[in-house]
């Protein structure tokens, strides 16, 4: 019988993380081990965001941040529409914003653990 894999929701403070060697990005890729991973379809822009304010505030090391970036694509992730109005309520109850809350939407949905290094977020999933 086939082992069956843990899935895990990933936001974009986790993955910014782990590809641009930020405190706890080792912590999260060790938390992620090999799970089979999901996210909303937002978290590519959201992590592209990120790397385009690095590469800026720091243009020596820009083509290695945007050569980190391009290892998402090699990550594992597969990336699922949510259904907007129901994010919509679930930020207004939980007072996150429409981004965090799809990532606490998408694991609710699915039952399963949501790995974020967003404080609010992960007590927002906590409750």
């Amino acid at each position: 019988m086939p082992i069956e894999t843990a899935v895990k929701v990933v936001d974009a403070s986790a993955i910014a993380a782990a590809l641009f060697g930020e405190p706890g990005g080792q912590g999260v890729l060790e938390q992620l081990g090999s799970s089979s991973l999901r996210a909303p379809e937002l978290l590519p822009f959201e992590v592209a965001n990120v790397c385009l304010k690095k590469a800026r505030l720091d243009w020596v090391q820009a083509d290695a941040i945007i050569d980190a970036f391009s290892l998402l694509a090699a990550m594992a992730i597969d990336f699922v529409p949510v259904k907007h109005g129901e994010v919509l309520d679930l930020a207004r109850a939980s007072g996150l914003t429409a981004y965090d809350a799809s990532y606490l939407w998408l694991a609710q949905q699915l039952n399963a653990e949501l790995v974020t290094l967003d404080r609010r977020l992960a007590a927002a999933a906590r409750r």
